[in-house]
């Protein structure tokens, strides 16, 4: 872990461990699942000649998971790329604005995605859909995209001053 740098906001012990430890441990999990899937697909194909058929699509779906609980703490730790080659060169007042429009933006943005996903996860559920090989509910991987949302815009609300003075 590193340490903020002299004049950051300095996060609670609560939201860090909501935002980072707990996703961190989770992508953690997800992963060493992963490898397990892939391993035992392995061992089974070559040593028995037999491939777990839905071990691809379980992964896959496993990488999304993953990839939307990083962003939540990476929106917490505001280590997103950008292109911020303006925002760095300015200074006062100007850093300011520019760093608030782009807090606004990721919030506004964020608040508009989450209902859109929660209607194409509640669409795929009344519709009892699953997925080809593993009969997975089709909900459960495109959750991940509303779960992220949801603490993205969290992480950005509980860390606005982090946000408008760019110092994480």
């Amino acid at each position: 872990m590193t340490e903020n740098p002299p004049g950051a906001s300095q996060p609670g012990r609560l939201p860090r461990t909501v935002f980072v430890t707990i996703p961190r441990m989770l992508m953690a999990l997800l992963i060493l699942a992963g490898i397990a899937i892939n391993f035992a697909n392995v061992v089974a194909r070559y040593l028995f000649d037999f491939a777990i058929f839905w071990a691809e699509e379980i992964m896959v779906f496993i990488i999304i998971w993953c990839v939307f609980i990083g962003a939540i703490t990476v929106t917490y730790n505001g280590a997103h790329l950008r292109m911020d080659l303006l925002a760095t060169r300015l200074s006062g007042r100007w850093k300011s604005i520019i760093n608030g429009l782009t807090a606004v933006a990721f919030l506004v943005l964020g608040v508009f995605m989450i209902p859109q996903s929660f209607e194409v996860v509640s669409f795929l559920g009344n519709a009892n859909q699953v997925s080809v090989t593993a009969s997975v509910p089709k909900e459960i991987p495109h959750s991940a995209i509303l779960v992220g949302f949801v603490f993205m815009v969290l992480a950005v609300s509980v860390r606005l001053r982090s946000y408008l003075t760019g110092r994480f």
